[in-house]
């Protein structure tokens, strides 16, 4: 077997370490001129490559056949990446819960992927275990959950979801192991317990909870889906009753998950009368604000999240209304005990006999080696301060405000709910328009939308509601203005005419 050919100096050169500094300094520093670079030619949130253009040049690069030059590497990446990526902080991206990322979160991610700290052990990590338990605390006292409380860092609200339903799994497990008689029974098993658990969760949920509940083994049926109102918030009424059957049924009400900004419409459960249902009938309350947890920066919406103090658990993620790189979120528990539900102790790692003595994060997580993300957020706080993220927050809702009045006064749009946050749903409808079916409707908001994405002049989403097809502004970005956003309604109706144009000349024909 023969070995491509080994270029330049040993492999061990290019090592991270003090006989390398000058190197390291000199690549990184590359790097980050090339994205500058980069930024300073671009004028739209993407090119509109297609996957088998791009695909194309990525194939026939070889893997076993090193360039041998750092310059000749990054000029690929240029060209394969830099090029075609799709941009967030253009203004005129407007699709998925994507934020622009604030300067002093990317110089903590420079600093932590150097020295690479893993996060799970004390002698892993030393100060960066203290600092990541000194942000958890800031954003439970945020949340107002207690001084007994405590959580961590995670890859991001799914993850969050996943640790949170787990607890709430296993405390369902530790009381009916604890509700078993006579004593003299075999212990029960969890097997036995799973297909009597249940979740209550509204329509407009994450899908992370039905996922979560499968991974779990309760399967996608023990996640009960409860009606939303008009402005697309869980109703409680419905909620109660869905638990009195349950419990009529001798099935166990396992958690109930309230959302605090849906990823589709940014709406906010009723997080006050949920906690008083949950409270009555002692079942685990998770509010997934992996969207709306920003507002505990906000000092005008704030008072959104009334309500989550009551939570038994909670997903924030920092890379969305925090302004964060990916991957920020945490998971924070009301007792800080319950995050015994999940620790396992290995001898090679974190042994019994030291969970006393030294602060090991592996034993609040389901993950083992971690990022020190929370380097980010505290490089942040440390240099903005948390008004400053609040006040971009804060113009991000206010934007997607103005643009709701455009929209309902456009005759040729039709908006499915005022925001609460900065998500607007809303499909074009031409005043032409009216002989169209609901399918052909449908046909002309996914070809907006396709149509637009392959220009490169801008991104917005998608979605469905009721079965019919919507257009979707999710707004991050606080430089983007009213006019960057008329201009995108511009484009809408543009490629929304043109789609138009063969239909209406077959219908003459």
């Amino acid at each position: 077997m023969t070995h491509p050919p080994v270029f330049g100096a040993p492999a061990r050169s290019h090592l991270f370490n003090e006989d390398n500094r000058d190197h390291y300094v000199h690549a990184v520093t590359r790097g980050v001129a090339a994205v500058g670079e980069q930024l300073a030619t671009t004028r739209q949130p993407f090119t509109g490559i297609t996957p088998a253009e791009l695909g194309l040049e990525v194939e026939v690069v070889d893997l076993d056949s090193p360039l041998g030059d750092g310059e000749a590497a990054l000029a690929e990446v240029e060209r394969l990446y830099l090029r075609h990526a799709v941009y967030f902080h253009d203004v005129k991206y407007a699709a998925h819960l994507n934020c622009p990322v604030v300067i002093p979160a990317l110089v903590g991610e420079a600093v932590l992927s150097a020295v690479n700290s893993s996060m799970d052990t004390w002698d892993q990590s030393a100060g960066a275990t203290l600092m990541e338990r000194h942000l958890i605390e800031w954003t439970a006292g945020r949340l107002g959950l207690g001084p007994a409380a405590d959580g961590v860092f995670t890859s991001g609200g799914s993850q969050s979801n996943l640790q949170a339903l787990l607890i709430a799994r296993n405390r369902a497990f530790a009381r009916a192991q604890a509700h078993q008689t006579p004593a003299t029974d075999a212990p029960i098993r969890l097997p036995e317990v799973l297909s009597r658990l249940r979740i209550f969760t509204s329509a407009a949920s994450h899908f992370s909870i039905r996922t979560s509940a499968s991974t779990l083994g309760l399967g996608f049926d023990a996640v009960v889906a409860i009606a939303t109102d008009d402005a697309q918030r869980l109703d409680p009424a419905a909620l109660a009753a869905a638990i009195a059957d349950c419990l009529a049924a001798g099935l166990v009400p396992m958690a109930v998950v309230a959302t605090a900004g849906t990823t589709d419409f940014g709406s906010i459960d009723p997080l006050s009368q949920i906690a008083g249902i949950c409270a009555l009938h002692d079942v685990w309350l998770h509010v997934d604000a992996a969207y709306g947890g920003g507002l505990i920066t906000s000092r005008r919406h704030a008072g959104l999240l009334e309500g989550i103090e009551r939570a038994d658990s909670v997903t924030l993620d920092y890379h969305k209304t925090f302004f964060q790189p990916v991957s920020s979120s945490a998971v924070i528990v009301r007792d800080g005990a319950m995050l015994g539900h999940v620790t396992h102790h290995a001898d090679y790692l974190n042994p019994r006999s030291a969970s006393l003595l030294v602060p090991n994060q592996v034993d609040k997580s389901i993950q083992t080696t971690r990022r020190f993300d929370a380097l980010k957020l505290w490089f942040t706080l440390r240099t903005m301060g948390a008004d400053a993220i609040g006040e971009m927050l804060d113009e991000v809702i206010d934007l997607a405000g103005r643009v709701y009045a455009v929209l309902r006064a456009a005759p040729d749009f039709e908006v499915v709910v005022e925001p609460v946050l900065s998500t607007l749903v809303f499909r074009y409808w031409p005043p032409s328009g009216d002989d169209l079916s609901q399918s052909q409707l449908d046909d002309l908001n996914v070809g907006i939308r396709r149509d637009i994405f392959a220009s490169g002049e801008a991104v917005i989403a998608g979605t469905t509601v009721a079965g019919r097809h919507y257009l979707k502004f999710t707004l991050l970005n606080p430089h983007t203005t009213l006019a960057d956003l008329e201009h995108i309604l511009a484009l809408i109706r543009l490629h929304g005419g043109r789609l138009l144009a063969p239909t209406r000349a077959v219908a003459h024909v």
